[in-house]
């Protein structure tokens, strides 16, 4: 692969600290700072499992634990479940629209309204962005790669996802929605869609981030089948091994 090194201005790997998704275990990431790098580079790193927020990349390097899985689908033998068909269904009157990411107060309404959910049923810590904080946290830099889809009720936003396009494949980073649409499973819906437009442009991979078998909260991502599962977080010059599932 292109080494990432010339578009890395630093990294750091946080100390150990109690898992946020499995309290028994403890956990440690690894950061890269980066304000931009051509998606061919950055396509690599999603191979090796690197994440990206802003300008952090980012991925576990939990000293004990391996059970924080990367997992991508098979796009070109993705078929949906039942399930899958049926949340599809009710979401027939949602409309997407895909451009370059943006910062709007309907964003940041729509933001603030998700994160006072979580808060207040998953005991998340308060907190209320503005304009600026949203543009800083998840706009900054220059990535060719960055893609957002908004999701629209009628002429309402009720969603948002954030990714990256790259080459061969699309990354989901951030998702967020309106709490009264979350009946309709905008989660399960917003990864169809994700996994769609790699269908349609011809991409070969959809990248859902992390998995962890033993966590509630990310057990929607094994659904999507065929995945693969990547099986070591190695180093740039190590070709990355994803095997499907079931092996």
């Amino acid at each position: 692969m292109t080494s990432p090194d010339p578009y890395i201005l630093g990294h750091v790997t946080t100390p150990p600290a109690r898992c946020s998704y499995l309290p028994d275990e403890t956990a440690s990431l690894t950061y890269r700072l980066s304000v931009g790098m051509p998606s061919e580079v950055l396509g690599e790193l999603l191979r090796r499992g690197w994440r990206r927020h802003g300008c952090h990349l980012f991925r576990p390097a939990c000293p004990a634990c391996v059970k924080c899985r990367s997992i991508r689908v098979d796009v070109e033998h993705f078929a949906p479940s039942k399930s899958q068909r049926r949340c599809a269904a009710r979401n027939a009157a949602i409309s997407v629209v895909m451009q370059r990411p943006t910062v709007t107060p309907a964003h940041v309404q729509l933001y603030n309204a998700w994160h006072d959910e979580r808060t207040d049923h998953r005991g998340w810590r308060q907190d209320q962005t503005t304009v600026a904080q949203y543009a800083e946290s998840f706009l900054a830099g220059r990535w060719e790669s960055a893609q957002e889809m908004l999701y629209y009720d009628g002429d309402e936003l009720v969603g948002v996802s954030l990714v990256d396009v790259v080459q061969d494949a699309l990354s989901s980073i951030y998702f967020y929605y309106h709490p009264r649409w979350l009946p309709q499973g905008p989660g399960t819906f917003s990864a169809m869609r994700e996994i769609e437009f790699c269908r349609q442009t011809g991409r070969r991979w959809c990248y859902l981030g992390y998995w962890i078998a033993e966590c509630q909260s990310m057990a929607y991502k094994n659904r999507f089948r065929p995945y693969e599962v990547l099986q070591a977080y190695g180093p740039d010059d190590a070709e990355p091994v994803w095997l499907p599932a079931e092996q």
